[in-house]
């Protein structure tokens, strides 16, 4: 199954489930694409006490996920894109959304 997921939230717990999920489905087999928007573009570095959403990103991104993360969020937090979540756009999103079987929202 080809998997989108849609991160808008830096809430610890919330984000490192979305991107639990993402690491488990991706090593069972599943196709999975992430998208950050809104407060999700804050994820790459977070990490609240068991809660460690940026070693779930890591490691999902070290075995060859896709994270893309909306350049207008970034910007609008006077933040950059990185090697592991590049700048995106909403085209690229609605691609993701197209591509999916499933599209998952957190």
């Amino acid at each position: 199954m080809k998997l989108g997921i849609i991160i808008e939230t830096n809430d610890a717990e919330k984000s490192w489930n979305a991107m639990r999920l993402a690491n488990t489905s991706s090593k069972a087999g599943h196709e999975v694409k992430v998208f950050l928007m809104g407060a999700g573009v804050e994820i790459e570095t977070l990490s609240e006490g068991q809660f460690d959403v940026a070693n779930q990103v890591r490691l999902f991104f070290e075995s060859s996920g896709e994270i893309l993360a909306c350049g207008t969020c970034l910007k609008s937090r006077l933040m950059e894109g990185s090697n592991m979540c590049p700048i995106s756009t909403m085209m690229d999103c609605l691609n993701m959304i197209e591509w999916a079987d499933k599209t998952l929202t957190f």
